[in-house]
């Protein structure tokens, strides 16, 4: 059965987390079979069974004397403080069996149903619980201000709209008399707080397990037990914290189900069986299939290299009475007991479609943008060493004669190699050995210089400007005298005193 918004009974829109899978859009739902008959109960009751906000609480009440509501029915009931709305889920025997599990006794049930509600009831109600979504993160906002350490994990107005309980989840013990009283001025209703567990937010929210199926303490669990690592550990599971925990953070409820009959399949292997002896040395346990009644041992065939043997519960204790007798097998395998593997099967070929092998793409290789050179190549295709250790030497080693700058350079064709160099070492000069004394008559290689620009007609103009209009150039002279040598003392010019 679906909602009306559904289709094929798959969720087309109502936001409740795939519960039209069992049976309709609600939480805990349960079927009334005795309602399909047609015959009166004798020993029937009054009580009846009430679904509130899609089967997230459940409560029992008075049915009404002289108009009884049926399933299915939408009535208004008496809370002691106001009225509520709620659908008829239970009536008649079923509803004692519910109270049994529930233990809940008769003489408490004392709120009565008013009367079946009608479309303005219905309307009202479906108001409300459109403002509940929007109340839970205003909700959230403001005890995030407070810094309290809780979750608002779910909020429900009362079917009057009076009335407002926000279901929190918290560690410990939280004061949240300033967080009431913000409620009630935010929120113009009367606010109760209720604390609830992990697992029961994860029931009122719902959703989908890891099996597939809706979560189970959405649909019919009830009473959480504790649940620990022994449970895992008994059925051979691996501990795994993100394998083993469920949506509420804690160890999945079903691990309890099938604990049981772990513990009566295992009753019947014996405890002292880690390692068994024969012939040919020592076997050491590593897992057990309880339902095959396998014991898989560890075999060392040669030195460093171990097999693993299957052997069956039945020849597992006959070698281990044979141990504590003081006596070994020939073989650790019965030839009778030999287990036979089970045939794996694989992925087959179905289309008929020819794969190809995939091969390994090559990186292409850096390619120069356009205009650019490429490092050791000229631009006419020739490769030239990259290092000035790699080029080769000039045969000679005589000084070069001097060049006349009034002629111009020679041009050399950019093809023709130059003349290589003797390989003898050319000599240097010591750096500690001071240099020679100089005449202090002979002008500096600088000197010289201006002094044969000025002998070609470059006359330097006193008033500090340079000849035909071109800019002045900065000397540098910071360089000047770094690799000069020490100057001797005695010929050192006298230096004057700065006139005052």
């Amino acid at each position: 059965m679906a909602c009306a918004t559904c289709s094929s009974g798959s969720p087309g829109g109502c936001q409740n987390n795939g519960h039209c899978a069992t049976g309709g859009c609600n939480k805990m739902n349960t079927y009334d079979w005795l309602s399909e008959y047609d015959f009166e109960d004798p020993t029937g009751t009054d009580i009846i069974e009430l679904s509130f906000k899609k089967g997230a609480r459940k409560e029992f009440f008075r049915n009404h004397p002289t108009h009884p509501a049926q399933t299915k029915d939408f009535v208004v009931v008496d809370t002691g403080t106001g009225y509520d709305v709620g659908e008829v889920s239970l009536t008649g025997e079923l509803v004692r069996l519910q109270m049994k599990k529930k233990r809940t006794k008769e003489q408490t049930i004392t709120f009565p149903v008013i009367r079946i509600a009608n479309d303005r009831d219905i309307e009202r109600l479906n108001e409300y619980r459109r403002l509940e979504k929007s109340a839970m993160v205003r909700a959230r906002a403001i005890s995030a201000t407070l810094g309290l350490d809780m979750k608002i994990s779910d909020v429900e107005f009362r079917g009057d709209g009076r009335k407002a309980t926000f279901y929190y989840t918290a560690e410990g013990r939280v004061d949240f008399r300033e967080l009431v009283r913000l409620y009630a001025k935010e929120f113009q209703v009367k606010v109760e707080m209720r604390q609830i567990g992990a697992r029961q937010e994860a029931g009122r929210i719902g959703g989908i397990g890891s099996c597939g199926r809706e979560l189970c303490c959405s649909t019919w669990l009830m009473d959480f037990k504790s649940v620990n690592t022994h449970a895992a550990r008994y059925q051979n599971l691996s501990i795994n914290q993100a394998k083993l925990s469920g949506q509420c953070g804690r160890l999945k409820c079903c691990l309890n189900y099938e604990l049981d009959t772990y513990m009566e399949a295992i009753e019947e292997f014996p405890q002292d069986v880690d390692v068994i002896r024969f012939q040919g040395g020592s076997a050491s346990l590593i897992k057990m299939d309880i339902f095959k009644r396998l014991l898989y041992y560890s075999v060392e065939v040669e030195r460093g290299r171990n097999t693993m043997v299957a052997l069956p519960l039945e020849r597992v204790k006959l070698i281990k009475d044979m141990n504590l007798k003081g006596q070994l097998p020939d073989q650790l395998i019965d030839p009778k007991d030999i287990v036979a593997e089970e045939e794996k099967y694989d992925f087959a070929d179905v289309t008929g479609v020819i794969e190809l092998p995939d091969h390994k793409k090559k990186r292409n290789k850096k390619k120069n943008k356009p205009g650019e050179k490429r490092e050791g190549f000229q631009s006419s295709g020739q490769q030239q060493p990259q290092n000035r250790s790699d080029r080769p030497r000039r045969d000679d080693q005589k000084p070069r004669p001097p060049r006349d700058d009034n002629q111009p350079r020679p041009t050399r064709d950019e093809n023709q190699q130059r003349p290589k160099r003797d390989d003898q070492p050319r000599q240097r000069r010591d750096e500690n050995q001071p240099r020679p004394p100089r005449d202090p008559q002979q002008p500096r290689p600088d000197q010289r210089q201006q002094q044969q620009r000025q002998d070609q007609g470059a006359v330097k103009p006193t008033d500090g400007s340079t000849p035909q209009g071109q800019p002045k150039k900065k000397k540098n002279n910071r360089n000047r005298n770094r690799n000069r040598g020490p100057r001797p003392e005695g010929d050192r010019p006298p230096q004057t005193p700065p006139a005052s």
